[in-house]
């Protein structure tokens, strides 16, 4: 019996504790299900709140393209005309009236050719007159060293007999001062002899001065004066008469005008590509052979920037190229074959924070990096600048993506600031 009541006991502990084993199971496995369901609410609050976040900020449209290796030239450009390398303008130099004009507009001459001759019946005869008042003053000369040769023996045989005591002093006196006269009147003479020498070879050299012959080799590009019409000598306010012009076509060069910001970058020997108005599908090779060391000065004062000359000697030019025809320039400053480059458009200026706070904030060049949908500001450090095209020696990557533009966007744009990218469009 007893046996049978501790058989019942044991039976009843071992019941008891299932139970407890089991509640212990259920509860566990409830704590276990509350503790998900809490942290699958706490995530879909994360997400809510992320989605609502990100709902709430903006995203600014940007165009992207990747920076990319390519070849970049480095160009200056400039206008101006073309000119031959020599041109002489024929001026009048004495005044006369035109009487023969042997050549015409567009004609060939060579060095020494004939020109055109000036009226020269006065100078002819003011050459006359020069050379009868030396013929005059060469008689007058025989005369005066006569009387000197004769006044010289009578100052002398004076003076002896002055030494003899045979004359008084007041009779050598005498003598001497005829001597001195007649000498005076005889180096007279010799100054107006060669006066008169020093007029006849000024009316000479102007009488050689009504004719003209051609001082170059070249081609007759300008007849400005008709015969019968009266050239007239230039003065300080007033020009003297062009006759013509010839010109050396052999040789012909650009002559343009850079800016001051940019003539610094200019050397001799530079190549360059010339454009003529005339011939719109024909560049032409040149080469820089002169810059100008003084800013060219202007008709009218302004503070606008100065321009200095720059002479581009043309390689190969076109036979029927003219002097005077319009003519662009660009004229090539560096060369740099597959280096990093962005488009200018990505370059943006933002204004940078020094270290100390007495400083004022200074200004770093940088483009703004996309990455996945984020805007960050990366400085950079810039070489030559092509067309549209910038290299970047160091900042950027092969192969990163960078906002190129609009422009309203990258005014706008800030570090992490999020962003609609658009690839660019292929034209």
């Amino acid at each position: 019996m007893n046996e049978k009541k501790n058989s019942k006991k044991r039976k009843t502990i071992i019941r008891i504790i299932k139970g407890k084993r089991m509640n212990e199971k259920k509860n566990s496995k409830k704590r276990k299900k509350t503790i998900l369901i809490a942290a699958g609410i706490i995530l879909i609050a994360l997400i809510i709140f992320f989605n609502f976040k990100s709902q709430r900020e903006k995203a600014i449209k940007v165009t992207v393209e990747k920076v990319t290796r390519q070849d970049l030239t480095s160009k200056i450009s400039a206008s101006g005309e073309v000119k031959p390398k020599k041109n002489v303008n024929i001026s009048a130099h004495i005044p006369g009236r035109i009487i023969i004009i042997g050549v015409q507009e567009g004609q060939r001459v060579k060095t020494g050719d004939f020109l055109l001759k000036l009226e020269s019946t006065q100078y002819e005869a003011n050459a006359d007159r020069d050379r009868a008042r030396i013929q005059s003053s060469k008689a007058d000369l025989i005369r005066a060293e006569a009387i000197l040769k004769k006044d010289k023996l009578y100052y002398e045989r004076y003076k002896k007999l002055f030494e003899e005591d045979l004359i008084s002093s007041e009779q050598l006196e005498a003598a001497k001062a005829q001597y001195d006269v007649s000498k005076a009147q005889h180096e007279a003479i010799l100054f107006q002899i060669k006066q008169a020498e020093a007029s006849l070879q000024s009316t000479l050299d102007n009488l050689q001065k009504t004719v003209y012959n051609s001082p170059i080799d070249g081609i007759i590009t300008s007849l400005r004066v008709e015969e019968g019409e009266v050239a007239l000598v230039g003065t300080m306010n007033n020009p003297g008469t062009v006759l013509m012009t010839i010109a050396d076509l052999s040789v012909m060069e650009v002559e343009v005008e850079v800016d001051e910001t940019d003539v610094v970058g200019l050397k001799i020997g530079q190549l360059s590509e010339v454009r003529v108005d005339a011939f719109p599908n024909k560049t032409i090779k040149g080469k820089v052979t002169e810059i100008g060391s003084s800013a060219l000065l202007k008709l009218t004062s302004s503070e606008e920037s100065k321009d200095f000359k720059v002479v581009i000697t043309l390689e190969n030019p076109p036979e029927n190229l003219k002097p005077g025809l319009s003519a662009s320039a660009d004229i090539i400053t560096a060369e740099k074959k597959d280096v990093l480059a962005i488009p200018i458009s990505a370059l943006v200026l933002r204004e940078k924070e020094a270290e100390d706070p007495e400083k004022k904030e200074k200004q770093e060049e940088g483009v703004y990096l996309i990455e996945e949908t984020r805007a960050k500001f990366s400085p950079v450090q810039k070489g030559i600048i092509g067309e549209l095209m910038l290299e970047i020696i160091s900042g950027l990557e092969e192969g990163q993506k960078i906002v190129i533009g609009p422009y309203s966007a990258l005014r706008q744009l800030k570090d992490d600031m999020l962003t609609k990218p658009e690839e660019k469009k292929e034209q």
